[in-house]
């Protein structure tokens, strides 16, 4: 099964913030939180079509996501913030208060038949 490795900018979004304002059970934040934007580059080397079901896996945890094409440079990534990258970040931060967000290194692969994914 193919994968990537991208660096992974997780930021909040306007539709996470405005479905979290619906509620976290609202379809709009799950599909906020859900998704992941990628170059439509490393989507097709990826072999992968918009919707497609994917694990994103770090040093620290793995979740599943939708990807989508976005206007994101080849090589990275990004996903708004919610329970999904949660599973992805280290619990250091650095006195800060916040874990690190910003260039997460992440590994990128479709999901297989029957894994779960977020959204």
């Amino acid at each position: 099964m193919p994968e990537m490795h991208l660096l992974l900018i997780a930021a909040r979004s306007l539709k996470q913030g405005t479905g979290l304002n619906r509620g976290k059970d609202s379809e709009e934040y799950l599909e906020a939180v859900g998704t992941v934007e990628m170059n439509a580059a490393d989507l097709a080397i990826l072999g992968l079509g918009e919707g497609a079901a994917v694990v994103i896996s770090t040093a620290f945890g793995r979740t599943g996501a939708r990807c989508k094409s976005a206007n994101v440079p080849a090589g990275m990534a990004f996903m708004a913030y919610g329970p999904p990258t949660s599973e992805l970040m280290g619990s250091e931060t650095y006195a800060s208060g916040m874990p690190d967000s910003k260039h997460i290194e992440v590994t990128v692969r479709p999901a297989a038949g029957g894994e779960s994914h977020a959204g």
